[in-house]
């Protein structure tokens, strides 16, 4: 796999710092795969990150929720020594991290059958929406003098 060197960018750019930790950070992600993923869109602003975390219990896993950035991380202890003739389900430890957009915010977390659910809704903060603009002023005003010309 080619891995490239970013560091040029990040002396000749400001301002564009999370963009490119965000393409570092990429870069790092696709060399593990570890624990598998699926990201879905539910509706135009829900998603859904399902983990498959099979051999986890959910007071192994531990979810935290920054500023655009979820971090699931798993923890196994396994307390009893057994001898495996072969260990297909893997244990190990793993930190998966998920960029998220800005207003992205997690909603809610389940684990059912072996697969962590974590539920993201994007909310937009009225501020930030789209308003309608009413026009007032000269322009009424200038409707009727034209009027008035016709006449």
């Amino acid at each position: 796999m080619r891995t490239y060197d970013l560091s040029p960018l990040f002396r000749s750019t400001i301002g564009f710092d999370r963009l490119l930790n965000l393409a570092e950070s990429a870069q790092r992600a696709a060399e593990d795969n570890y624990p598998p993923y699926n990201i879905e869109r539910i509706a135009d602003d829900r998603y859904q990150i399902t983990l498959a975390v099979a051999g986890f219990s959910p007071d192994e896993i531990a979810i935290t929720a920054e500023q655009n950035v979820v971090t699931v991380e798993g923890t196994k202890v396994d307390k009893t020594e057994r001898e495996f003739l072969y260990r297909g389900i893997s244990t190990r430890q793993f930190k998966r991290q998920f960029s998220l957009a800005d207003y992205v915010q997690v909603n809610g977390a389940s684990f059912d059958n072996g697969l962590l659910t974590i539920e993201l809704v994007r909310e937009i903060p009225e501020a930030m929406k789209p308003r309608r603009i009413a026009i007032n002023g000269a322009s009424s005003g200038a409707i009727h003098q034209l009027e008035a010309k016709a006449a």
